[in-house]
């Protein structure tokens, strides 16, 4: 069997934090106008999740396009090897090196921070989250908290923890649509009100929250958060971007970690071009809509709000846009991907 552009099921997690706003790219959401829905898991592949991130146990998302439809990402890669992943490593427990989710802030998520490499090196069952921010909708107030102001140390915020005003030693930042951030494990942060971001990550849901904004009943982890946090200086601007411009396309290198590559594909209405690929992709598409057509004439349509993950073995395959798209594509550093341009 010849492979093909992949999609999944999203895995919808309720949070007390989460509004409906996914409706807004054309999902639709369980549960009634009351339903609080905080994530969407696009592209998961974990052996195991933390009760409070992922529930406990496993999660692997599930093919729903194609003949392939019913099998996990896990049993794709065992099946498929190379024609899949190519080159790319895995993790330790052999599961697919990332986690691409979308985030829908109704209300601002908890203060947080994620292991840090001492921290993981020290303890079993942590593991690095480095993750970027890609704001796909975003209200005129709508914010991030992006790392310690400079100067503050762990005593002072280990007090402000206490006090309950661990605000005032956040730094925050005003955020719209197109704007992406870049947060290593270890930068002390939090996901303002209003704002929807596609989040691409490490694979790991390991988090120690600090401060909660007052909410009831939730776990607060401050001695773990402080063996973790960063308290120096945090680059709270976004990353330095390059572009490369052509007729019909530009694609914008947003954010380049030891870890994954994100950029910034858009192309014009009309515009068909070959993919020349040999390692995976992973697009989540935030504007517009288009297909891929394999060599033998079958296609694979996508539109907003979709996430796809592109194998690495798919001759001859080309995209065609129906209208201006857009979408967000992830590459991998470790597997020296061929770039779309």
């Amino acid at each position: 069997m010849s492979l093909y552009p992949l999609k999944f099921s999203p895995i919808y997690k309720e949070k007390v934090w989460g509004g409906r706003t996914l409706e807004k790219i054309g999902r639709t959401l369980p549960g009634d106008a009351n339903t609080k829905i905080g994530e969407s898991w696009e592209l998961v592949d974990l052996s195991t999740t933390s009760v409070s991130g992922g529930g406990g146990g496993s999660e692997r998302s599930v093919v729903n396009n194609g003949p392939l439809a019913g099998k996990t990402l896990h049993e794709l890669i065992e099946q498929f090897g190379k024609d899949l992943i190519g080159d790319l490593p895995l993790t330790d427990d052999g599961n697919f090196p990332l986690l691409v989710k979308f985030l829908d802030a109704n209300e601002h998520l908890s203060v947080q921070v994620h292991p840090s490499q001492a921290y993981a090196d020290a303890h079993d069952d942590a593991f690095l989250k480095s993750e970027c921010w890609y704001v796909v909708e975003a209200t005129a107030e709508g914010c991030i908290f992006k790392g310690i102001k400079e100067g503050v140390t762990p005593d002072q915020y280990r007090k402000a923890i206490e006090d309950g005003n661990v605000e005032e030693l956040m730094i925050k930042i005003p955020v719209k649509p197109g704007d992406c951030h870049y947060l290593p494990s270890g930068t002390c942060h939090a996901l303002g009100a209003g704002v929807l971001v596609a989040e691409v990550q490490t694979p790991s849901d390991t988090t120690f929250r600090v401060y909660d904004w007052g909410r009831e009943g939730r776990e607060l982890h401050v001695e773990q958060a402080m063996e973790c946090i960063d308290f120096g200086p945090c680059n709270v601007e976004e990353d330095k971007r390059s572009h490369v411009a052509g007729m019909f396309t530009t694609v914008t290198r947003l954010v380049t970690c030891e870890y994954f590559v994100l950029e910034r594909v858009k192309m014009s209405e009309g515009y068909e071009q070959e993919i020349p690929y040999d390692q995976p992709a992973v697009w989540m598409v935030v504007e517009g809509d288009g297909q891929i057509i394999m060599e033998d004439g079958s296609s694979t349509s996508f539109t907003k709000g979709e996430t796809l993950l592109i194998p690495a073995k798919m001759d001859g395959a080309k995209v065609k846009m129906n209208s201006d798209t857009v979408w967000l594509e992830t590459t991998f550093p470790q597997a020296s991907p061929t770039q779309l341009a």
